[in-house]
């Protein structure tokens, strides 16, 4: 990977680079400012050249001449003779590059020594080069600018790799595997996105698992729908020779195979057209819940209990598909439960703050627990009742799917004394 792809393609080396690119002009604004004030203090600060000592040849001071600098040209001294002569004289500036004057103790001409001392500049640094000045400062600025550029690649560094991690969470979710997350912490920009990332991804994953769990539960009943349907047809096949001969008893059989089809085509379209939500499943309105289960009861023989002030509740649903819940409990407590007869089944009715709990109970052999929430759905049947007479396996479906449509929930229990009960709480 050349270096240019590198920065392009990774987000952390190009922030880091930017703050590397901003330390470094500003050591370089800094440092051509301070360069700038170290020659003025050079030139003009104490330890500059702004005086000339006229000594005589004992090396008395005899006079001390000031002098005026004069920026690019050098120092200039006025000195008057005591004749009245005066003589300018200039002390050039030393021209870049050139090395420092002549150190304490040096003879710039005749005379006592020393009497010329210091016309060639201040004194000679005998310091090493990396440590005069400007070059100290240069290498003060050098190692700040290491120091930011260590420093500050841990951090950014750490801050795109949230980055990174919700762009490998982002792949991962776009290739199809819809339980990618990413970690979530922090209060800044980057750990909200990840929160609100995580929350799509959810909502999603909750939406394709129902469209599969739809999908699933419609090839299922497809599936058992051409098993249940090739069973009546074929005794009614077989109810058709034996009719030849005029046996009765195939008529019957041929009537009761026919009324079994046609229930368990009913029963399929219903059932399809509660797992379609925006399928139009009738007219809401006010129903007699209490007169249903009365009717219902007489019909079966079951026996109704009613709590007092429940005589008639009323509550908005489908008034079809309430009675077709109802029917589908008793027909299903009748099948399994009447040992002794329809007074075995009994409907309870009570009140609750805001639900009314309907129970259907029986005296059968009961429901064993691993089976409890697998008998809603379609199809299932009890090991050893798939050959029960008039059982589709849609029935208990079918009242999870209404008492759903109507804000409800069923539930399976035991029954005191043996049996099972079926309650089924809907909102009113």
């Amino acid at each position: 990977m050349t270096w240019f792809n590198l920065v392009a393609k990774h987000l952390y080396v190009r922030i880091w680079l930017a703050v590397v690119a901003g330390v470094a002009v500003l050591m370089l604004v800094v440092g051509w400012a301070w360069s700038l004030s170290v020659e003025h203090v050079a030139q003009n600060g104490p330890q500059g050249l702004r005086e000339l000592q006229v000594r005589n040849e004992q090396g008395e001071l005899l006079d001390v001449v000031p002098g005026q600098l004069q920026r690019g040209v050098g120092v200039h001294f006025e000195l008057v003779l005591p004749n009245g002569q005066k003589l300018n004289l200039l002390l050039p500036r030393r021209p870049p590059g050139a090395g420092p004057g002549p150190g304490p103790g040096a003879d710039m001409g005749p005379g006592p020594r020393g009497m010329n001392r210091g016309f060639g500049g201040p004194p000679r640094d005998m310091a090493p080069w990396w440590a005069r000045p400007p070059y100290g400062f240069v290498w003060m600025l050098l190692l700040v600018g290491l120091a930011v550029a260590v420093g500050v690649y841990p951090i950014v560094r750490r801050l795109t790799q949230r980055l990174e991690a919700l762009q490998q969470g982002v792949q991962k979710w776009g290739e199809g595997d819809l339980t990618a997350r990413v970690a979530e912490f922090g209060q800044d920009e980057v750990a909200d996105l990840s929160r609100r990332f995580n929350a799509a991804a959810e909502r999603v994953q909750n939406l394709m698992t129902s469209q599969q769990a739809l999908l699933s539960s419609q090839k299922s009943l497809l599936a058992n729908a051409s098993h249940e349907l090739r069973s009546p047809l074929t005794r009614i096949r077989m109810g058709l020779e034996f009719i030849e001969a005029g046996n009765e008893v195939a008529k019957k059989e041929i009537a009761r195979n026919i009324a079994e089809l046609d229930q368990l085509i009913e029963e399929i379209l219903l059932a399809s057209r509660l797992d379609a939500q925006e399928a139009d499943m009738g007219t809401i309105e006010s129903v007699d819940l209490m007169g249903l289960c009365a009717e219902e009861c007489a019909r079966v023989g079951a026996v109704l209990e009613a709590h007092s002030g429940l005589q008639h509740f009323e509550m908005q649903g489908v008034a079809k598909l309430l009675r077709r819940l109802i029917r589908n409990l008793l027909e299903n407590a009748g099948r399994y439960g009447a040992i002794k007869g329809p007074e075995d089944v009994s409907v309870v009715c009570i009140k609750e703050e805001t639900h009314l709990l309907i129970q259907v109970c029986d005296r059968g052999p009961g429901v064993p627990l691993a089976y409890r929430d697998k008998i809603f759905e379609p199809f299932f049947r009890l090991p050893g009742a798939s050959e029960r007479a008039g059982s589709v396996g849609l029935g208990l479906a079918l009242v999870k799917s209404i008492a759903q449509r109507h804000g409800g929930q069923v539930s399976c229990q035991d029954r005191e004394g043996g049996g099972s009960c079926f309650e089924v709480r809907l909102p009113y």
